[in-house]
C-alpha cells in the first residue's frame, strides 16, 4: 500500500512539473522573446484612416486640363493617443478656441446647436449620421433614447470630465470634439477623425505649434481648376446629402466621400470618382507607429475627355462679353439695348452632336466660387444661371425655317409661291401684326416668296403661313422632330420649355377664360412669338438638325474616357441619332437659299458681318419681344460650311434690343477660330431687322 502511495505521488509531482515547465516557456516567450520583438513589451492600438483616391482629371477636346487636382494636407486625429494623454479636455479646448480666433471651420457632426439653449439639430445631418447619433446614446448605457438636449450636455460633461466651471459654450467645443472621437472608439467602423482638410500653411503651422497629442498631418487631394472659362459646365464637388448618400451607399462610397454635385464632376461622377483606400496603423500611446500597411490599395479615378473646345469656349466667351459691354456703353450704343442683362452661346459639330462651346454670360471664375459665393449670388444679372442649358426663351424669327419645312411639305405653299406684304395683318378684328420692316421704316416687302421671307425675315409671310395652316398639329409636329421643346440629350440638366400649341396653352392658363387656343396665337407662333419657349442648347440641337437636313445627334459633352495613367482607353462616345424628320428636297433647297441670303445677299439680315466671309454661312437671325415695356430679346443660329456642314451655332441676348444680327459678329469670332481665319473687323452698319 505504501509503494502504490509513493508511485502516485511521484506522477503527481511528474505533472505538476510539465505544467509549471510549460508555463515558464510561455512566460518566458512573452516576457523575453515578445518583448524583444516588440520593443519592451509596449502596448499598441490599430487604427484605420481613409486614404483619399485621385480623382479623375477633366480635360477639353485637345487634351487640355480643365480640371484636376492639387496637393493638400488634411489633420486627422488618432483616438487613442488624445483619449489616453492624461488631459484630453484641456488640450481639445485648446485646439477649438485656437481655430475660433483664427476662423477655421473644422468637422464637427455632433447634433446639438453650439450655444445655450442647447437644441437638437437632427435634421440638418443625413440618416446614417442620424444613425451614428443613436448608436452613440445606446452605446452609453445611462442615456434615453428621448433625452432632451439640456440633459444630454449635463450629462456628457460629467461623464467626460468637464470642469463645472467651465462655459456652457467652451464645454459644448469640447463635447462636439469627445462626440467625434468616440464615436471612433469601437461604437461605429468609421475611419479615423479628420478634423481639417486642406489646410493651408498659416493653418497648419498655428495648430501644430500647440503640439496637440494623436493630431496628425496627412497628404491628400484637391480640386483646382486651371481655366476660368466654362464656369457653368464643369460643376464642383462636395459632400453628400441624405438622397446622394442613399445612391452612392450602394455604389461602395465612403460616407464622406466627396461627389459631383453639377456639371461635369455630377454628370461623368461614375467615371471621374477613384476608390479610396484604407491604411492599417498599428500604433504605441504616444502615436509611434510601429507597423502600417493598405487593407485597401487607393485607386485613382479615370480622366474624362469632354467635347469642349476651350479656345472656341474662350473665344466665344470673350466675344459675347464685349458685345455686351458694347451694347451697355452709351459711347458705343445710342439706341436700344443698353440695359441687356445675359447671353448664351452654344456650338455643336454637326457630324456628331458633340458640344464644342457651351457659355453663359455673366460668368464667374469657378475657382472663386466658394470663396465668393454670397457675392456671386447677390450679384446682378445672376452670373450663377446657365442660360445656355437652363434659360427658357421666345426663339423669335430662327424658329422660321421650320415654318417654311412645314408649309411646303405639308402642301400650303410651294418654294415659289408669292405673298404679298401688306404690311400689318389685319384679318381678324381687333388684332393687329405688323411685319418689322413696317414697324422701323413704314415700309413693306411687296411680293414675297419663302427664301426670300427667310432673307428679309418678312414676318407678314409667315402670318399669312400660319394663318393658311389652319392649326398648329403640322408645324407641331415638325418642330418637334427637329428637337424644339425635347430633350437635346445632354449629359446635364437642361430645361425642357414647350412649343406654342393649345395643349400648352391650356397647361400654363389652367383655370381661366384665356386656356383657348385663337387665331391670334396662331399667327404669331408662325415667327417664332407666342408660347414658344426654347433653351439655346435646343437652339444648337435645332439648327444641327436644319444643316443635316432632318438629322439631329444626340448632343453630348462625352468625348472619351481615359485610364489614370491615360494609356488606356475605358469608354469612347460615339455619334447617336436621336430624331429624324424627312423634308423634302424643294423645302430643303427653299430654306437652304434663304438662309445662305441671310448672310451673303445684300439685304439680308446678317449680310454686313458675313459679305465677305470666305466660307459660305447658313443664318437666321431673330428678334423675340417678350415684353410690351423693356428691349426685346435677339437671337441667332447658323451653320457651315453651308453645303456641308460642320458646326452649328445658336446664341440669344436677353433686351439686346432685338435684331439678331448683332449676334452674328459672336457667331463669325468663333468660326474664324474654328476655320482658322483672321477676317477683321466688318460693317458695323448691321441691317437689325427681323
Amino acid at each position: 500500500m505504501e509503494r502504490i502511495t509513493r508511485v502516485r505521488a511521484a506522477v503527481m509531482l511528474l505533472v505538476v512539473a510539465l505544467v509549471l515547465s510549460f508555463f515558464g516557456v510561455k512566460l518566458y516567450g512573452q516576457q523575453v522573446l515578445d518583448a524583444e520583438d516588440k520593443g519592451n513589451n509596449i502596448t499598441t492600438y490599430t487604427t484605420r484612416t481613409r486614404i483619399r483616391a485621385a480623382r479623375g482629371d477633366i480635360v477639353d477636346t485637345n487634351g487640355n486640363i480643365l480640371v484636376t487636382n492639387r496637393a493638400s494636407y488634411d489633420l486627422v486625429f488618432n483616438h487613442y493617443v488624445i483619449l489616453g494623454c492624461g488631459n484630453p479636455n484641456e488640450r481639445l479646448l485648446e485646439l477649438a478656441l485656437l481655430c475660433r480666433e483664427l476662423g477655421i471651420a473644422y468637422y464637427d457632426h455632433f447634433p446639438v446647436t453650439e450655444t445655450w439653449p442647447f437644441e437638437y439639430t437632427l435634421s440638418d445631418y443625413s440618416s446614417s449620421w442620424q444613425g451614428y447619433f443613436q448608436a452613440f446614446l445606446v452605446n452609453r448605457g445611462d442615456l434615453d433614447s428621448d433625452i432632451t438636449a439640456p440633459l444630454l450636455m449635463k450629462a456628457l460633461r460629467k461623464s467626460y470630465g468637464i470642469p463645472a466651471d467651465w462655459s456652457d459654450e467652451d464645454a459644448r467645443l469640447v463635447i462636439g470634439l469627445r462626440y467625434e472621437l468616440t464615436l471612433r472608439n469601437g461604437i461605429t467602423n468609421l475611419p479615423n477623425f479628420v478634423f481639417l482638410e486642406d489646410a493651408s500653411d498659416s493653418q497648419l503651422a498655428a495648430i501644430l505649434e500647440l503640439s496637440v497629442p494623436g493630431l496628425n498631418v496627412e497628404t491628400s487631394m484637391v480640386r483646382e481648376y486651371t481655366t476660368k472659362y466654362a464656369a457653368h459646365v464643369l460643376g464642383y464637388i462636395g459632400a453628400m446629402n441624405a438622397n446622394q448618400w442613399a445612391e452612392y451607399k450602394t455604389q461602395g462610397y465612403a460616407m464622406d466621400a466627396l461627389v459631383g454635385q453639377s456639371g461635369f464632376e455630377q454628370a461623368f461622377e461614375q467615371y471621374l470618382h477613384g476608390t479610396d483606400g484604407i491604411r492599417v496603423d498599428e500604433v504605441t500611446k504616444d502615436g509611434t507607429v510601429v507597423n502600417s500597411y493598405y487593407e485597401v490599395e487607393p485607386k485613382s479615378g479615370n480622366n474624362v475627355e469632354v467635347s469642349i473646345d476651350l479656345m472656341l469656349q474662350i473665344v466665344a466667351e470673350d466675344a459675347l462679353a464685349a458685345m455686351m459691354a458694347d451694347l451697355r456703353n452709351p459711347e458705343t450704343n445710342t439706341g436700344d439695348g443698353q440695359k441687356c442683362e445675359g447671353g448664351a452661346v452654344v456650338a455643336i459639330d454637326t457630324q456628331t452632336g458633340k458640344v464644342l462651346v457651351c457659355a453663359s454670360y455673366p460668368t464667374y471664375d469657378p475657382a472663386e466660387l466658394f470663396t465668393n459665393w454670397t457675392e456671386l449670388n447677390n450679384a446682378q444679372y445672376d452670373p450663377l444661371y446657365n442660360r445656355a442649358l437652363l434659360g427658357i426663351y421666345p426663339p423669335g424669327s430662327t424658329f422660321k425655317p421650320t415654318m417654311v419645312i412645314a408649309g411646303i411639305d405639308y402642301g400650303y405653299v410651294e418654294p415659289d409661291t408669292m405673298i404679298a406684304d401688306k404690311g400689318v395683318f389685319t384679318k381678324y378684328a381687333g388684332f393687329r401684326a405688323a411685319c418689322m420692316y413696317w414697324t422701323n421704316y413704314n415700309k413693306y416687302h411687296t411680293n414675297v416668296d419663302a427664301a426670300h421671307a427667310l432673307k428679309v425675315s418678312c414676318n407678314y409671310y409667315f402670318y399669312v403661313l400660319a394663318d393658311r395652316m389652319g392649326n398648329m398639329k403640322y408645324i407641331d409636329a415638325t418642330a418637334k422632330a427637329l428637337g424644339l421643346g425635347e430633350h437635346t440629350g445632354i449629359e446635364l440638366y437642361e430645361s425642357i420649355g414647350y412649343r406654342a400649341n393649345s395643349e400648352t396653352k391650356k397647361k400654363l392658363f389652367a383655370g381661366t377664360d384665356s386656356a383657348g387656343w385663337y387665331p391670334a396665337d396662331q399667327v404669331m407662333a408662325g415667327i417664332g412669338q407666342s408660347y414658344h419657349r426654347y433653351t439655346p442648347m435646343q437652339l444648337a440641337s435645332y439648327a444641327m438638325g436644319l444643316a443635316n437636313r432632318g438629322i439631329r445627334y444626340k448632343a453630348t459633352f462625352l468625348d472619351r474616357v481615359l485610364t489614370s495613367d491615360y494609356r488606356g482607353m475605358v469608354y469612347e462616345n460615339k455619334a447617336q441619332i436621336l430624331s429624324t424628320l424627312k423634308i423634302s428636297d424643294d423645302a430643303y433647297n427653299t430654306y437652304l437659299d434663304g438662309m445662305i441670303r441671310v448672310a451673303h445677299m445684300s439685304g439680308g439680315t446678317a449680310y454686313s458681318t458675313f459679305k465677305n466671309y470666305p466660307i459660305q454661312v447658313a443664318a437666321k437671325t431673330g428678334t423675340a419681344e417678350h415684353n410690351v415695356y423693356e428691349d426685346d430679346n435677339a437671337s441667332f443660329i447658323c451653320f457651315a460650311p453651308a453645303n456641308n456642314p460642320r458646326i452649328a451655332i445658336a446664341i440669344y441676348g436677353e433686351k439686346t434690343g432685338g435684331g439678331g444680327g448683332r449676334l452674328a459678329q459672336v457667331a463669325k469670332t468663333i468660326l474664324d477660330m474654328y476655320f482658322g481665319y483672321t477676317t477683321g473687323d466688318v460693317d458695323s452698319n448691321e441691317n437689325q431687322v427681323g
